[in-house]
């Protein structure tokens, strides 16, 4: 009987070896696969059977798991903005008919629905962006663009420009004449704004030196149809710095324009109390802004390490649109394969905590990359050559547990 047991021990380690065999082999077949996390098998005694005097004899191997492995891929630089890789331990939410799957492979895509899809088309999850606060609403949703091809329009509410007037100009021979506004100042500017249907108005600022430190300025916007020209003073100190004007940089001017838009239009006008200079230099424009802007159309998408989408527009905005959902586990080992490298949750693996990459400790997201196989081809083939002996040793013990019955059946002879 000890030697037809022989004969099972040495069956099943050649099954478990050669099942072995295949969890190296499925490794090294996938060591170019974006996102692959590499899998182990762990070997484990079958339950002995006892003889007299209390021993034990062995009765073979069993396969115990085979773990995946989630250790970090190193990364790839890609050419693709949609590209994401995970610095941490979590995972990307998929999504489609079939249910809810976990990935770690980043080659992402939009559709012809504009959804930001993998290969295989299941959707990429993320949250919708509060408008107000620029952070995610917590909602779990598709990252679907089509509610964000074009960005409205932008009336302008303030006017800011920090400049330097020169302290050497001496007040123009005539009078200030806003019908010859070059001729009765020293210096001016011009920038656009824009009306709440996003027509752009050109407003010219004049500057007209009145008396030693002190400044008379003058908003001359032609399209208005009322509140046009805007007046002010400036005062600066000894030192050359602009210490007030009026109005006061908080006090709107309302400005109004044709066309059936919003009228009047509130209007600031910030000249730079503090930061504005005079000095024994040419007169010139600092900076100069205004928070206006006509209407854009989607030109590209940008994401950052925290996971947000956001749209780059013509106009030169960029808007927050979602932010890419992370998944953590508390025990990535009992996460199942399903193939694709997608993963499913199961009872070992517990449920997914649901979080971006804002919270602490979740992980960063790279874009322009991508994680690579975790795969070490040279500990493979290691592997390989001592599950290859394995495989070797337990088909001798088969054949050598059959010669000793050929024995015993030759006693018969």
């Amino acid at each position: 009987m000890s030697v037809t047991s022989a004969l099972y021990t040495g069956i099943s380690g050649l099954n478990a070896n050669g099942e072995a065999m295949s969890v190296i082999g499925n490794n090294i077949s996938n060591v170019n696969t974006i996102g692959f996390k590499q899998g182990r098998m762990l070997f484990s005694d079958v339950l002995s059977s006892s003889i007299s005097g209390g021993s034990q004899i062995g009765r073979g191997v069993q396969i115990q798991t085979v773990e995946n492995q989630f250790t970090q891929g190193s990364f790839e630089s890609t050419e693709s903005n949609t590209d994401l890789a995970i610095q941490g331990d979590s995972f990307f939410v998929l999504q489609n008919s079939g249910g809810r799957f976990y990935s770690r492979a980043g080659a992402f895509h939009f559709d012809k629905d504009k959804i930001l899809v993998n290969p295989e088309s299941y959707q990429v999850q993320g949250y919708g962006i509060i408008p107000s606060s620029g952070l995610s609403d917590g909602v779990l949703k598709p990252i679907d663009l089509t509610a964000f091809a074009t960005t409205p329009p932008k009336q302008t509410s303030g006017v800011n420009m920090v400049v330097n007037l020169d302290s050497t100009q001496t007040t123009p021979v005539l009078a200030w004449d806003p019908t010859n506004p070059v001729a009765t100042s020293n210096f001016s500017t011009s920038l656009s704004i824009y009306d709440s249907q996003g027509n752009a108005h050109t407003a010219t600022m004049y500057f007209r030196k009145t008396a030693a430190n002190s400044w008379d300025w003058h908003a001359i916007i032609p399209d208005a149809t009322a509140g046009s020209p805007v007046d002010g003073t400036l005062t600066f100190n000894a030192t050359g710095a602009l210490t007030a004007q009026t109005p006061l940089a908080g006090a709107a001017q309302n400005v109004t324009f044709p066309g059936g838009v919003t009228a009047p239009q509130p209007i600031t006008f910030d000249l730079g109390v503090g930061a504005t200079t005079q000095y024994a230099s040419p007169s010139i424009v600092s900076s100069q802004t205004q928070d206006g802007y006509y209407q854009g159309t989607l030109v590209k998408i940008n994401i950052d390490d925290k996971g947000y989408v956001s749209g780059v527009y013509s106009n030169g905005q960029l808007q927050k649109l979602y932010q890419v959902a992370l998944a953590k586990f508390s025990s990535t080992e009992g996460l199942s394969k399903a193939g694709g490298t997608m993963f499913e949750e199961t009872l070992e693996s517990g449920q997914p905590l649901l979080s971006d990459a804002a919270t602490p400790g979740v992980g960063k997201v790279l874009a322009n990359s991508l994680e690579q196989s975790n795969v070490d081809m040279a500990a493979q083939f290691v592997k390989m050559i001592t599950t290859q002996r394995g495989y070797s040793a337990n088909s001798k013990t088969i054949t050598t547990a059959d010669e000793m019955l050929q024995e015993v059946l030759n006693l018969k002879r």
